[in-house]
């Protein structure tokens, strides 16, 4: 059986990611009423420069704030992929990952870090971007992309209506965040192996991004965001029928 379909799907490359880019606008959707599926590509087990920690451990640690930060924001669902940081690669495995979570989770709208910033960006982000951007344009609704997901899984083609870039360079939107902005803050503040502890002092630097990002709007605090809006009807149905059993 499918699972509920998802309003918005979101690829994080690791822990604290999406919290970061889009969170604020992703409590606004939860206390919409809207289902969110949150996906963390890697199990980000390099993330310290402290040598007393093992990465094993690490990988425990992240997942446990991963999971409080999602209730924070009010996220149905986490998945984690559990790829080792620093290891993503734009290969068949990794493409039929994304698209298979697109045509389970059929959502409005998939967001994740925007591939195409300049210099200096870590290498899974570009990783993620880039193949979530092809798993969207292609991979979700081309039946012989990967056609064991539909003849073998029996998952239908999806056609995504929107997506949503964080960290963009030329960003063309900019969603309120007023209202959310504290919940954010608690998302992120539950990274404390990133971040350490809270602070007011942190959170009064984050505020006056926010407040900057939003500077051209009618509201005070905006997350900055590329809108792409996924153009064409959807795909037409197969000519064979999918299995009957899911």
């Amino acid at each position: 059986m499918l699972p509920e379909q998802a309003y918005a799907l979101i690829f994080a490359p690791h822990p604290d990611d999406a919290e970061g880019g889009i969170g604020g606008t992703m409590v606004r959707w939860a206390r919409e009423g809207k289902p969110i599926v949150l996906v963390i590509c890697t199990n980000g087990d390099k993330g310290t420069n402290d040598p007393k920690i093992k990465p094993a451990d690490l990988v425990k640690i992240r997942e446990a704030e991963q999971r409080t930060a999602a209730e924070c924001m009010g996220v149905r669902e986490v998945i984690f992929l559990g790829h080792p940081d620093q290891s993503l690669q734009d290969e068949p495995g990794f493409r039929r990952e994304l698209a298979r979570l697109i045509r389970l989770y059929r959502p409005e709208v998939v967001a994740t870090t925007d591939p195409g910033r300049r210099y200096m960006t870590h290498p899974d982000h570009r990783t993620t971007g880039r193949v979530v951007l092809d798993a969207v344009s292609l991979y979700s609704h081309n039946l012989y992309a990967f056609p064991e997901l539909y003849f073998e899984e029996g998952l239908e083609l999806h056609r995504t209506k929107e997506m949503l870039l964080w960290g963009a360079d030329a960003p063309n939107c900019c969603l309120d965040i007023t209202d959310t902005f504290d919940a954010k803050m608690s998302a992120l503040h539950c990274h404390i192996s990133q971040f350490g502890q809270p602070s007011p002092e942190r959170s009064k630097r984050m505020r006056e991004r926010y407040k900057q990002q939003a500077e051209k709007e009618e509201f005070e605090l905006g997350e900055s965001l590329h809108r792409v809006q996924m153009m064409g009807p959807p795909p037409p149905p197969p000519a064979t029928p999918p299995p009957a059993e899911r």
